[in-house]
């Protein structure tokens, strides 16, 4: 069977924005159809604040492959082999938090693509693939080119370090957390400060000049989010499920109460 494409590497391909959907709460295998037709590129799987197990993340991301959306998980940095297990079944991408330098960036390249570029093991032919690979050879080539592996840059350090964790071979993007970014700044929640503008700056600029892309996280504003879109972010985290909920749930009920006469 042909590899299922990935979307969000698709829309980055061509400069175009790649939209996420964050999936906290929600544990039903609609969850990528719900994405899909509201008009998003990939699910955020939430590993490191979502309360879900691996179990849970790979049975939306098998259900995604099929429902014109890419499953991309996220693990904790010391949990890399959870990424691994999402990788062997379903998942098309892994987003790491809190990575400070290139040695860190190296392990996650490490862990997440085959060899020669890292050391992945081979569990078999994928979920990706339908579990039916005739060449594997051929087929860790192809995985290697097509999963999506982002760190992220949460920290005043890892902005330091930002053009030495981009150049690291195998990470294809870096999105910038920035709510822990003004918490590690001392200034939590302020998005639009300066300081966090320059840090956004500093990673565009780190990114372009070796061709990977900048993704965003934390900004959904309709004042600050467009700077930094200008600046280059185009691997959007958009929002999360229990948001989304909350905005149509208090939307509707706002409108039914306005009916009382």
């Amino acid at each position: 069977m042909p590899l299922a494409p990935n979307l969000a590497r698709r829309r980055l391909e061509k400069g175009e924005l790649a939209l996420g959907f964050g999936v906290h709460h929600l544990r039903t295998p609609a969850v990528g159809m719900i994405a899909a037709v509201s008009g998003f590129d990939w699910l955020f799987i939430d590993m490191e604040h979502g309360a879900m197990s691996v179990d849970d993340a790979t049975r939306m991301c098998m259900a995604a492959l099929s429902q014109g959306v890419t499953p991309i998980v996220r693990c904790c940095k010391d949990a890399l082999f959870e990424g691994t297990r999402c990788l062997d079944n379903g998942a098309m991408g892994v987003v790491v938090p809190h990575i400070d330098t290139k040695e860190e960036a190296e392990a996650v390249a490490r862990a997440f693509r085959y060899p020669p570029v890292g050391e992945r093991s081979w569990g078999g032919p994928p979920a990706q693939y339908g579990f039916v690979v005739a060449d594997t050879a051929a087929a860790q080539r192809e995985l290697n080119d097509e999963i999506l592996i982002t760190v992220m840059i949460e920290t005043p350090q890892a902005v330091e370090n930002a053009a030495a964790i981009a150049a690291v071979p195998g990470i294809d993007a870096l999105m910038i957390g920035t709510s822990d970014l003004t918490a590690s700044m001392g200034i939590a929640g302020q998005i639009g400060h300066p300081d966090v503008r320059a840090a956004y700056a500093k990673v565009a600029a780190a990114c372009k000049a070796v061709g990977k892309h900048m993704g965003m996280g934390g900004v959904y504003d309709e004042k600050v989010a467009p700077d930094y879109i200008a600046l280059g972010a185009r691997f959007l985290l958009s929002g999360s499920d229990h948001a989304f909920l909350m905005a149509g749930g208090g939307a509707r009920a706002k409108f039914l109460r306005g009916l009382q006469k």
